[in-house]
């Protein structure tokens, strides 16, 4: 089973001090992606915030939320039983030349 999270990010929600430049020359920040208890009424499944550092969790300081996001599970819809007895019946042909 395939999972994906597409999620959409704010990058003015970004807080200028969390960007830092890596030896490559590439701007980064760090990200945390973490499970809604239940889908929002967009039907996102989950929320971005950015990553905290030991003491920013000790001091328990606000997270900065910057996104949403949904899954999607790329895997066949598991037939219901209604769609099971409304297939039709096998015929017992037994043609097999063995």
């Amino acid at each position: 089973m395939a999972e994906l999270i597409n999620v959409s990010l704010c990058v003015s929600d970004i807080p200028r001090d969390k960007i830092f430049v890596a030896e490559n020359g590439k701007k980064y920040i760090s990200i945390c992606v973490s499970e809604l208890r239940e889908a929002d009424q967009y039907e996102n499944t989950h929320r971005v915030f950015m990553r905290q550092s030991k003491e920013e969790r000790e001091r328990k300081d606000k997270r900065v939320y910057v996104g949403r996001g949904k899954s999607v599970v790329f895997r066949p819809a598991e037939p219901t039983p209604d769609q099971v007895a409304d297939l039709p019946v096998a015929e017992n042909v037994d043609d097999l030349p063995f």
